[in-house]
Formats: structure tokens, C-alpha cells, sequence
């Protein structure tokens, strides 16, 4: 929003491109100025809507939003101790030997990948790799998990999947 109380968004936005340019974000506010949205447009902000709005427009343009975003990501590649990830390709590798990963098990790897070190909760991956809008039981977390730490094994990569006993799991590469 442009009127926050400590800082203007305007500004929130200038110090939010300087350390996460690819973050996406969307400028929520009542200001319809044509020279406040040009402003924003032009700090970087990917969208610029104004209130009153209807939800379905919201999550229409944050939809949008992360699709633009999302080819640019695909040319990356995410490393963890000779563990790779090919987003282009969708291929995991463990040193030079590809690995047969499903598809539910490379997605879940991936938001692993991208989030080391950080405990997610059954709940939270469920919405995280599965989507919000899945109604599977949070157990079902646990069995890919299980066949994800399987294929992971030989290469020594399952203990980089850690149960945090009472709040969900993490990946670390600190063994």
C-alpha cells in the first residue's frame, strides 16, 4: 500500500528492489492517481490495483503475476553438496548419476532445495507443493517423503531430509 504508517510503499519498494529484485509484488491501494500507479509501475512494482477490488481480480493478477516470473526461474539450477536439481530439464542428479524422481517427489525436492534450513509442517508443504486447493491428508506428506529419502539413499542425499520431531521436516545440508 502506499500510505503505510512508518514508511510509504513507494519507498518499501525501492529498499525491497535493492535486496530482492526478483520479488514479485503488487501495489494494493486506494491511491487511483494516474502518476501514483506510473510511479509505482516505474519503481518496479509488477502491478498496481486499486480499491476497491473484487478478490477474484486479486487472485487473478497475482496468478499472472507468477507466471511472468516463472520462465526465468526455469534456466536455474539449485546445488546442495553434489546434489542438482535442473529446473529447465527437470532432472535431479547426484554426481553424475540421474535419479529416478516422481513427480510429486521432484516438486517436493525442489521447495526443499529453494528453502534449506527452514522446518515446514506437514500442513504448510501440503500447500506449498500440493497447491491449496488439494484436500489430501497431511500424512500423505510423510509417504513422500519416505519415497523421496528411497531414491535419495544410495547416494548417501536422504540425510539431508530431516524430521523435526513435533514441527515437520527440513533439508540441510548440515549433516
Amino acid at each position: 500500500d502506499i500510505k503505510m504508517p512508518r514508511m510509504d510503499g513507494m519507498e518499501l519498494l525501492r529498499r525491497l528492489r535493492e535486496k530482492q529484485p526478483a520479488l514479485p509484488v503488487i501495489f494494493l491501494t486506494s491511491k487511483d492517481d494516474e502518476l501514483d500507479e506510473a510511479l509505482g509501475l516505474a519503481l518496479g512494482a509488477d502491478d498496481y490495483i486499486t480499491k476497491p477490488f473484487s478478490p477474484r481480480e486479486l487472485v487473478a493478477r497475482i496468478r499472472a503475476v507468477l507466471r511472468r516470473g516463472g520462465p526465468a526461474a526455469e534456466d536455474e539450477i539449485l546445488h546442495a553438496n553434489g546434489l542438482s536439481l535442473d529446473l529447465a530439464s527437470h532432472r535431479v542428479s547426484a554426481g553424475e548419476a540421474l535419479l529416478d524422481v516422481g513427480p510429486t517427489e521432484y516438486r517436493l525436492l525442489e521447495f526443499f532445495m529453494s528453502h534449506p534450513e527452514r522446518v515446514y509442517s506437514r500442513g504448510q508443504l501440503l500447500d506449498r507443493v500440493w497447491g491449496s486447493n488439494v484436500y489430501v491428508e497431511e500424512r500423505t506428506v510423510d509417504v513422500h517423503i519416505r519415497r523421496l529419502r528411497k531414491v535419495l539413499e544410495p547416494h548417501g542425499y536422504e540425510v539431508m531430509i530431516q524430521t523435526v520431531r513435533g514441527a515437520g521436516y527440513r533439508f540441510s545440508t548440515r549433516i
